[in-house]
This record gives C-alpha cells, structure tokens and sequence, in this order.
C-alpha cells in the first residue's frame, strides 16, 4: 500500500461508516478522512497537507451533478485512485464511472468481501479490467476531453448547466467575470464546441447533470 489518507466521500453517515469498517480492514492504522458533499471532498482532495492514496466515492451527494464528482476530485488529484461506490446502475455507471477518471465501480448492495477485495486493489494499484466501450468514438472522445478540464473549469461548466449567468458564477467562484469568460473560452475549445449553449448541452448528454 502506498503511504496517504483514504477519503470516503458519501452523505450517508451509516454508509460511511461501513466503509470505514472495510478500510480500517483492509488498511490498518491509515488515516481516514471523511466527506459528506462534493465541495468538501474537493477541500480534501486538494488539501497539501494531507496528501491521499485513495478516494471512494458516492456519485449522488450534494453538489455533485452525475459524473462531476468523480471528474471534479481526478482533476484536482490525478494521481490518487478513484474507486465509485454507488447504488447507481452498474450497467451504465460502470463504464462511465471509468470515462471519467475513476479505477472501477462497486454497487453499494456488494457484500463487504467484494468491497474489502476492491479497496485492497485499489491501493496495490490493481485496477479491474475495463469493459469495452460500446459508445462511440467521438462521444468517447469528447467524455475524455471533459475529464481532462480542469476543477475550476470543471465548476464553471456545471454553473453554466445550472443556468447561472457569468455573473453569477464569478461571486459564486471568487473570480472575476473576465476569469469565467477566459474559462469558458477555454472549456470551449477543449470541447470542440462554438458557444456556451454547445457546451452545456455536451455536458448534458454525457450525463453530467443526471442524478444517480
């Protein structure tokens, strides 16, 4: 195992709870860390002073819209596993949950063996075998270019599908509204999109506002 905290990001205590049962398992004497929105995963994931070797995470938490979470905390800790931990269909979370940054996905209905089995695996660094996308290239494509955005890209792109004004997202982010334009050029052209109705509806279609 790799030195670092585990962050558990999840807004249900009890299930907090059970994974940090698993963990202490799996990993003892690891620091913990625990998180039960998005933005304060995101504070975690990004604190220098408590660097981490894991992250799981729930996909529906406030603050998070669809695959944002997971997008959101690879951007601001590329190097550090992602192991989604969900009640969301696997089906089509799973391979998604993998577009987007994370290592692998577990139902929240698996039992603590599977859970105690991947959280091992994750921090050997021993990802599961990806299924093959069934979903076309450019659409791939275009999944790997949002995960690429950066947090406060990332932020920006999400305040834009909720419907926010550039306004709005400057107070909302603590920049400026030339910052929010300069993003969203930026957010644009890493999408191959002309305008920020384009993007929007990109984001849209590969569920980045879809509750899981």
């Amino acid at each position: 195992m790799s030195g670092g905290a585990i962050l558990i990001a999840d807004d249900h205590p009890l299930f907090r709870q059970a994974l940090r049962m698993a963990v202490e398992r799996v990993a003892p004497g690891a620091a913990i860390v625990e998180a039960g929105t998005l933005p304060a995963a995101a504070a975690a994931a990004g604190d220098q002073a408590t660097p981490l070797a894991l992250i799981l995470l729930d996909l529906n938490m406030p603050g998070a819209v669809g695959y944002s979470g997971i997008a959101l905390l690879h951007a601001e800790c590329p190097d550090v596993p992602i192991l989604v931990v969900s009640s969301a269909d696997a089906g089509v979370a799973a391979e998604e949950a993998r577009a987007f940054g994370a290592v692998g996905f577990l139902h929240k209905g698996s039992g603590l063996d599977a859970i105690e089995d991947a959280i091992g695996r994750a921090l050997r660094g021993i990802a599961p075998p990806a299924p093959a996308s069934a979903m076309p290239g450019d659409v791939d494509a275009i999944r790997h270019a949002v995960a690429g955005l950066t947090p406060t890209q990332l932020k920006v792109l999400l305040a834009v599908l909720d419907g926010q004004l550039n306004k709005q997202i400057a107070h909302q982010l603590g920049i400026s509204e030339a910052t929010v334009k300069s993003h969203m050029t930026a957010i644009m052209r890493k999408l191959d999109v002309r305008n920020r109705t384009q993007a929007a509806l990109v984001a849209r279609s590969l569920g980045l506002d879809l509750r899981h």
